[in-house]
């Protein structure tokens, strides 16, 4: 005794097949961007620190009075 029914299961198999939702693949230009962006900043930062003049402090020389 087969299937009582009369639709083909192949068909419902395929067709069951194309309804199903497809899993969503997660993007990764958003990530490789924001990483892009912050490892340039960061070398522009390193790079004015080191191209930066050395900051010198000295006392301020008391006024003489006269």
């Amino acid at each position: 005794m087969g299937n009582d029914s009369a639709l083909d299961p192949e068909a419902m198999a395929r067709a069951r097949a194309l309804l199903a939702a497809r899993a969503r693949h997660e993007r990764m230009w958003p990530a490789l961007a924001a990483a892009a962006l912050l490892a340039t900043s960061a070398l522009a930062f390193a790079t004015a620190m080191v191209l930066a003049p050395p900051v010198i402090t000295r006392p301020a020389a008391p006024n003489a009075p006269g």
